[in-house]
């Protein structure tokens, strides 16, 4: 039971660093333009070398 009086805070923590890097993330632009990092895998960059 004591164990709890450790873990609850440890785990309120982490969570609260991973929404805060979330929120980092979202603030920066990290999800701005989602079509075209889908798109950019069709697209075919090989160069011949002649």
């Amino acid at each position: 039971m004591t164990a709890l009086i450790y873990l609850i805070p440890i785990a309120l923590f982490l969570g609260g660093l991973g929404l805060a890097a979330f929120i980092w993330t979202v603030r920066s632009g990290q999800y701005d333009d989602l079509e075209g990092a889908a798109e950019r895998i069709l697209i075919d960059d090989e160069t011949e070398d002649s």
